[in-house]
């Protein structure tokens, strides 16, 4: 029988399996390096990205802030408009009730009457003053309650009292005026 030696040939072939194995080992080891490279950088590309239109978006949104804080700005702005011409309109429609008071005044109060003050607050206006008599004062009262500007008097007191010498009753009134869409 013959013998032959297959050793060498059999090394031969392990070697070469081993060094297949390790071109295979490093060419997927290479392979692999490339894959994680490609999907870092990918990544990475989509987190620059991401990050650029983040900013884009907090850059709008610090413009349309700086918007919105105008337009609050003039919001206000507005409301203090419209309060101002509110109290010029009612300036406006209650410049004339002064003179009507004191014209009505004027008109209404009977002999023997005589305003020490008058003080107007709103629509409301507190008369205080001297009469000869009750019926004096009785009498302005009733005239009030005839005016088509004055209304509601309420006498809230009289006293005796001497001025001048002269016995005289002090009475203080409270009378309201009409706003003169009424009145007219």
């Amino acid at each position: 029988m013959i013998r032959i030696n297959l050793l060498p040939h059999r090394e031969q072939k392990r070697k070469a399996r081993q060094q297949q194995i390790a071109t295979l080992a490093g060419l997927i080891s290479l392979m692999g390096i490339i894959v994680v490279f490609g999907i870092y950088t990918v990544i990475d590309d989509a987190i620059t990205h991401q990050t650029g239109r983040n900013q884009y978006l907090n850059d709008q949104i610090a413009l349309l802030d700086k918007e919105i804080a105008e337009i609050r700005n003039i919001n206000t702005q507005m409301q203090e408009l419209l309060a101002r011409k509110q109290v010029v309109e009612a300036l406006q429609n209650s410049r004339s009730e002064v003179v009507h008071l004191l014209d009505q005044l004027v008109r209404l109060l009977p002999d023997g009457v005589y305003f020490q003050s008058i003080k107007q607050e709103g629509q409301d206006v507190t008369l205080i003053g001297y009469a000869q008599t009750n019926a004096r004062v009785s009498a302005l009262m009733r005239n009030i309650e005839s005016s088509p500007w004055l209304m509601s008097p309420l006498l809230i007191e009289i006293k005796a009292t001497t001025v001048n010498n002269a016995r005289q009753n002090e009475f203080h009134m409270k009378i309201k005026l009409r706003r003169e869409e009424v009145a007219g």
